[in-house]
This record gives structure tokens, C-alpha cells and sequence, in this order.
């Protein structure tokens, strides 16, 4: 069922800015009160285990066996159980790679960052205190400065690069992070850890996931 749009949706032209060929043509203008309905029309809303897909619950039950409760990110992507089961599992095989904790945290921290998920950045702020990631690394994360430890810090603006770059680090930016220490095999590893990240920061910016009450210490 299409959602209904008020009145004040209708489209207005202005000129529009840019390069070609947009330059050359006109571009609808939304209205607040139209972008407000269209956004809650078309956003993704969190669904209570009870009333998930079926295929999604048992995942539902897992994560609130192990949390105590349902992270609402995860109840917002049960909506689409190829999403919902997709995300832990690149979780789970993200934790088998060669990183140690910090070192995960510190891809999947610099990643939501980068993609400026406000949900992800303080999910993973407590759940990183939780691992006994150190505070002064959790805090230089989310101030986005240099980390002390040089072979950190190197993973940090290696995995920043990637994201920026959409996948397509500098040679630079390669070469400085398997100086410090890394090798093949953790460039690919980022990448499956920017993959996981970026999975959950698109959602939650498509759903505007509220925070849960478990992770307000990290907003």
C-alpha cells in the first residue's frame, strides 16, 4: 500500500546547480512537510520479534539470548531476513580474522565515523569497553585523532582510506599500512570489516534507528 502524501507535496521546480547534464535542466524541489512524509513513508521501522518475519526470529532469539536484549538495529533490519542474518554472519567471520579486538573495533569504530552513523559509533563505543579496547583508543577514535600506537594508527587511516575511496585506497596509503606491519591478508580483512560496518551504517541511515537504552553511554 502506497503511503498517502499531503497536500504540500507538490513538486515546485527551481534551476537547477551543477554540472552538466544537470545544468541544462530543471530539478524538483521537496517541501519540508513533504520530505518529512516521504521519509517516514519509505523508512525501514523496527519490528518486535514477535511480529518479524519468521525466518528472522530464531536470530532475534539469539541476539537477545546473548545481549538480553534485541538491539533495535537488528530489529530493524529482521524486516528483511537475507539482511538480518547476513549481518551477524559477517560479524562472526569477521571476528575469525587475524585482528585481535582492539584491532576490529578499530575498523568497525573509524568506519562508522567515516560514514557519520551516530548509532554505530556509540553501539560499538560500549561494546569496545566491553572487549577491554583501552578508553584513550576508544576516545581518539571518536575525536577522529592519531592513535599513540603506530601500527594502530596506520590500520585506523588505512581503513579510513577505504571508505573514503569507496575501495579504491591510494598506493600510498597501501604502501604505509603494510610498512607497519600488516600484510595482504589485512587489506582484505578491512575491507570484509568495512563491509560488515557499512551494512548496518547504511540501514541505520535509511531507518534512523533509535539508540538502545544499553548503549547511551556511548553517544
Amino acid at each position: 500500500m502506497t503511503a498517502r502524501l499531503p497536500m504540500s507535496c507538490t513538486v515546485t521546480q527551481a534551476p537547477a546547480i551543477g554540472r552538466p547534464p544537470f545544468s541544462a535542466t530543471t530539478t524538483p524541489v521537496r517541501t519540508p512537510a513533504c520530505a518529512a512524509a516521504q521519509n517516514t513513508a519509505h523508512r525501514p521501522h523496527h519490528i518486535q520479534p514477535r511480529t518479524a518475519p519468521e525466518v528472522s526470529r530464531p536470530i532475534l532469539a539469539k541476539a537477545k539470548a546473548g545481549y538480553g536484549f534485541v538491539p533495535n538495529l537488528l530489529g530493524v533490519m529482521a524486516e528483511a531476513p537475507a539482511v538480518v542474518q547476513a549481518y551477524p554472519t559477517l560479524g562472526q567471520l569477521f571476528e575469525k580474522t587475524s585482528f585481535n579486538a582492539p584491532e576490529r573495533q578499530i575498523v568497525l569504530l573509524t568506519t562508522s565515523i567515516v560514514n557519520k552513523c551516530t548509532y554505530c559509533v556509540a553501539s560499538h563505543s560500549v561494546i569496545a569497553g566491553s572487549q577491554k579496547v583501552p578508553a584513550e583508543i576508544i576516545q581518539a577514535l571518536r575525536e577522529d585523532r592519531p592513535l599513540a600506537d603506530p601500527k594502530l594508527e596506520a590500520l585506523r587511516r588505512f581503513t579510513a582510506e577505504v571508505v573514503t575511496t569507496r575501495g579504491w585506497p591510494s598506493d600510498t596509503a597501501r604502501d604505509a599500512f603494510l610498512a607497519a606491519g600488516y600484510g595482504r591478508q589485512q587489506v582484505l580483512e578491512v575491507i570484509l570489516g568495512v563491509t560488515m560496518k557499512t551494512l548496518s551504517n547504511y540501514v541505520n541511515h535509511q531507518a534512523e534507528t533509535p539508540l538502545d537504552t544499553a548503549f547511551q553511554a556511548g553517544s
